[in-house]
């Protein structure tokens, strides 16, 4: 089964996840002290199921990754997951206004 990890900023610091399979949550936390914080938490909750999962920080999906990966190299997804996010938030910034009517 594949999941989802749902991460993002959580108030006034920290950081927060959802695990969510089919859209259905399945658990989540917030308070942690970083993504990483996230990732472990988020794996140990994975039962027999689960093989792999969908990486999202701040709504921008950065992968799909097998369980493995998670366990071993969480700080690369998390670094993944923060260049991703920041390269979208800066195309979304810099992209030039869509004309509404262009005929």
């Amino acid at each position: 089964m594949i999941v989802r990890i749902d991460t993002h900023l959580a108030e006034p610091r920290g950081f927060g996840y959802t695990v969510s399979v089919w859209g259905e949550e399945l658990y989540s936390d917030s308070g942690l002290s970083s993504l990483l914080s996230c990732i472990a938490a988020a794996v140990e909750g994975f039962d027999d199921e689960v093989t792999a999962a969908e990486f999202a920080f701040r709504g921008i999906v950065s992968g799909t990754y097998p369980l493995h990966t998670l366990a071993t190299r969480p700080a690369a997804v998390a670094q993944h997951a923060i260049d991703t996010t920041t390269a979208v938030y800066e195309a979304e910034q810099g992209a030039a206004p869509r004309e509404a009517d262009e005929g």
